[in-house]
């Protein structure tokens, strides 16, 4: 193994394969570029039209629930309550979400019909690329970490698009004609955040999952804590910045990437009022602390600290790198 490959061995990473996360994919190991070439077609007219919406976990963005909760005309809470599920990735403890899909045999996706996709303009990230994997690796190069991306063919038995398929497409056209290069450019902060925490030693406990799950897929619910909870006493954040994300949708998203962001220790785009965010802490700190002392006269043990009672808290809390 060479020095360069060791270095790549040693950091986490988070492989993201935006077209297929089937159990026994098969994945061709071959590492594609943006100008690397496939004969690729899906139309009504191919015989196995549809199959591929069937059987596999469809990983969501912030990006693929903002629009498809917008074409749906639900609430993001409503929508991930009815539509997803979700499970903590192991490497970074963070919260991830996926679509649910039917309980039938073949688990469909809830909006395939026989006619095709019934959100299709409006289809997630891992739908407009297929039959094209995308992953995306840490690396050190020239003494930095960055972002090694590249991509894959999925080849399933029951896709015939590359049989009777007749267009050649490069990656780069394919990822445009099918708009995912836009969804990339969306969700790109989004994932570098998801993918440098596992660079972080920082535990991942539950507050700060609390906090990227609801900044991440529950805008709605995100947009009441920023107006209605001492969220702007904490954050310092101008009134022009406060109507655009009170109302325009994707300008909360990118806030609350860029929060993320801030919270996470990642980068330092907010000023805050330390004083306020001093108090805070200490008010919750106490809480915490009143919380385990009950608890532990509950359980008659005497209070001397051990044994503490997990708490959520207020993601207000985690005021950024600073804090």
């Amino acid at each position: 193994m060479t020095e360069e490959e060791e270095k790549k061995e040693s950091l986490p990473d988070l492989e993201e394969n935006l077209s297929s996360l089937r159990d026994g994919g098969p994945v061709q190991e071959t590492r594609l570029t943006l100008e690397s070439r496939m004969t690729f077609e899906c139309h009504p007219g191919v015989s196995c039209f549809t199959a591929c919406c069937n059987n596999i976990d469809i990983m969501l963005t912030p990006y693929d629930v903002l629009r498809m909760k917008q074409r749906l005309d639900l609430s993001s809470t409503d929508f991930v309550e009815k539509y997803t599920r979700s499970a903590i990735e192991e490497k970074t403890g963070l919260p991830q979400l996926f679509l649910r899909m039917e309980e039938n045999e073949k688990r469909s996706c809830p909006f395939v019909t026989p006619e095709g996709c019934s959100i299709y303009t409006d289809r997630p990230s891992m739908c407009r690329y297929y039959p094209v994997g995308q992953a995306v690796h840490r690396i050190e190069k020239d003494g930095e970490i960055v972002n090694d991306e590249f991509f894959m063919l999925i080849r399933e038995p029951h896709c015939k698009g590359f049989e009777e398929g007749e267009r050649t497409w490069t990656i780069a056209e394919w990822r445009e004609n099918q708009d995912a290069a836009h969804y990339d450019e969306m969700h790109r902060r989004w994932k570098d955040l998801f993918m440098r925490q596992g660079e972080h030693s920082r535990d991942m406990d539950e507050t700060r999952q609390a906090l990227f799950f609801l900044a991440s897929y529950d805008l709605d619910r995100f947009r009441r804590y920023v107006f209605e909870s001492d969220f702007l006493k904490v954050i310092l954040i101008d009134q022009q910045t406060q109507d655009r994300i009170r109302d325009d949708e994707l300008e909360l998203m990118k806030f609350a990437i860029r929060y993320l962001n801030y919270a996470f220790g990642i980068e330092e785009s907010f000023s805050i009022d330390s004083e306020v965010a001093k108090e805070r802490v200490a008010r919750a700190r106490e809480k915490e602390e009143a919380a385990d002392i009950a608890a532990e006269q509950a359980a008659g043990a005497p209070a001397d600290g051990a044994g503490s009672v997990p708490s959520q808290g207020d993601p207000a809390d985690l005021a950024g790198p600073d804090s």
